[in-house]
């Protein structure tokens, strides 16, 4: 919501501008005060507030509130930061939809092209030479890790994916010139993934980091061949499980995959075709 007000500030009239940059000023003292507080902070008359609200997309200002408050609110700890105790499963819906979709929009427009740009060549210079590609992750991000080496290997590459301290520092061990380490972190903290990426990096291999830019781990991708595509995003991971961010996670897999498949040109679709004909004996016919 936030997002969305900023981006109409400049088109509002002067009165409702105002508005905006109280909202803008203290979003959660926004979300609770009466109409009459808000027109006179602002300096403008009650109908005003009312007409920034429709102006930016809203019924009216207790509609306005009411998604306002699922925007800035802390949520329920440990559970999710869009939500309530006492929300309905409509409101859960809602709340947790338009959570994730808001982080997709805001990565969409912040992501770095250039650096995907870099990994997605790195991956098909591996990919063509026939070089590993293997993925590392623990926790929720092992999953994504899984994920990724699920889609990279139907595309024939030389692909592993490792959750497991050890098995990964045994694999970076091996890793070799040429070779690609794509490493996930939702907090960028975790010490086996560190350990990782300095094992990877000191072998040689090129090395794409996925995490927080501000994160240990985002600080480790400041050479040549080591990449950050960074994922940053209001989840605090010290209070929530990982939601929006493995979203994040899996969409930049999306895009890689994407990206690699095309670079790697028309040949590889007739196999990619077979596949998906030989899948459709796994399924009872309709």
């Amino acid at each position: 919501m936030l997002e969305r007000v900023k981006a109409a500030l400049p088109a509002l009239p002067p009165a409702e501008q105002r508005v905006a940059k109280l909202l803008l000023a203290d979003a959660r003292s926004f979300a609770s005060l009466p109409v009459s507080e808000l027109a006179d902070r602002a300096h403008v008359s009650k109908p005003t507030v009312v007409r920034f609200c429709r102006s930016v997309g809203y019924d009216g200002l207790a509609d306005f509130k009411l998604k306002l408050a699922g925007s800035v609110n802390e949520g329920v700890p440990f559970v999710h930061r869009a939500v309530e105790e006492d929300d309905k499963p409509g409101d859960l819906i809602v709340k947790v939809v338009d959570n994730a979709i808001s982080a997709l929009l805001h990565y969409r427009n912040d992501a770095a092209s250039h650096a995907f740009e870099r990994a997605i060549a790195a991956l098909v210079d591996a990919a063509k030479h026939g070089r590993r590609i293997e993925f590392f992750g623990v926790g929720n991000s092992g999953i994504v890790a899984q994920d990724a080496q699920h889609k990279f290997f139907r595309l024939g590459v030389n692909t592993a994916a490792s959750s497991d301290g050890h098995v990964q520092l045994m694999s970076a061990t091996m890793l070799q010139g040429g070779d690609c380490a794509v490493i996930f972190s939702n907090s960028g903290r975790s010490r086996d993934l560190i350990d990782t990426a300095d094992i990877a990096r000191r072998k040689g291999a090129t090395i794409i980091i996925v995490t927080a830019s501000a994160s240990p781990l985002a600080q480790m991708a400041s050479g040549p061949n080591q990449i950050l595509l960074a994922v940053d995003h209001p989840e605090d991971f010290d209070r929530y499980s990982p939601m929006v961010s493995r979203l994040l996670h899996l969409m930049v897999v999306d895009i890689l995959t994407t990206g690699l498949a095309l670079k790697l040109g028309p040949g590889l679709r007739p196999m990619l075709q077979d596949i998906k004909k030989n899948l459709r004996t796994k399924r009872y016919a309709s």
